[in-house]
């Protein structure tokens, strides 16, 4: 009897967990190993590749990379087209979020076709757009050259194309956190005599803060790694026209390699922080949602 005990217990655990258990599949395993190397074959490798190109002669010839006239005016135009392209997106953005999550008009969902159109057109068509409108042949090449105005190989045309690439990120950041967040709130302080802009500052804004900064970090990676149409409007003009993405092509095909990977380096770093600061604000909307 002792000897036919285990036996029993197997058979009766078998029936009280109803169905035998199925073998383990290898398909999840076999998918995620697909995935980890598709993206170490064309994320990571290409990535570590740049830092070690960068740094294959040492610290010292990396910083003196950095250090020169060409590369740091193009550091310096990055910043600019970033702080003029990030807080006009910002207003803009929000403008639109408010507009669109809050009233109901016709040619709503065309609206929202028009803010998404920088995701569906290239950069570079987008580049081309704004040539041929304010390049010299363009509709208003004319008036703009009678007037001694400048749009296209300067610095105008730049801020364009910057801020047309980066636009959508802010307005699509708010709008469902405003559709999400509702008006019940406002409508209170509205009926405890708050005007509009008091609603705005001490109930709007701390509801969608998490979704603005969001969408501003995301606004300034585009605006500061933006090539394409960048590169169509500026006539990539070294150390005048020339953004840190256009010098980063340009040093490469100046078989200045070392300037080329050490301003890559600049750019990936950027990146990584953009990740950072993108994690974080994600991991505080997951706890305020657990709220």
């Amino acid at each position: 009897m002792t000897v036919n005990e285990p036996s029993f217990h197997s058979s009766a655990s078998q029936k009280d967990t109803g169905k035998p258990q199925k073998p383990k599949s290898w398909v999840p395993t076999i998918l995620i190993g697909i995935a980890i190397a598709y993206l170490v074959l064309v994320q990571y490798i290409p990535a570590i590749n740049v830092f070690i190109q960068a740094f294959s002669k040492g610290v010292g010839p990396f910083l003196s990379n950095l250090s020169r006239p060409a590369f740091l005016h193009a550091a310096w135009l990055t910043l600019i087209l970033a702080v003029i392209a990030v807080p006009v997106n910002a207003v803009f953005g929000l403008c639109a979020a408010w507009a669109i999550a809050r009233h109901n008009f016709p040619g709503k969902a065309v609206v929202l076709s028009i803010i998404d159109l920088p995701f569906s057109i290239s950069p570079v068509v987008a580049g081309l757009m704004i040539v041929l409108l304010y390049g010299r042949n363009g509709w208003f090449g004319p008036w703009l050259q009678a007037h001694d105005i400048q749009i296209i190989f300067a610095l105008p045309g730049m801020i364009l194309a910057t801020a047309f690439v980066s636009m959508p990120f802010v307005a699509r950041e708010v709008i469902p956190v405003l559709e999400e967040f509702g008006s019940d709130q406002e409508e209170a302080a509205r009926t405890l005599g708050a005007n509009d802009w008091q609603i705005f500052w001490r109930v709007t804004l701390p509801s969608i803060r998490w979704g603005l900064l969001y969408g501003l970090i995301l606004t300034n990676a585009r605006a500061m790694g933006e090539f394409g149409a960048v590169s169509v409007v500026s006539g990539n003009i070294a150390a005048k026209t020339q953004s840190l993405p256009l010098f980063v092509e340009d040093a490469y095909k100046q078989y200045e390699t070392e300037a080329a990977f050490s301003a890559a380096v600049l750019l990936a770093l950027l990146a990584v922080v953009t990740l950072v600061l993108k994690e974080i604000l994600e991991r505080k909307t997951r706890i305020k949602d657990v709220e």
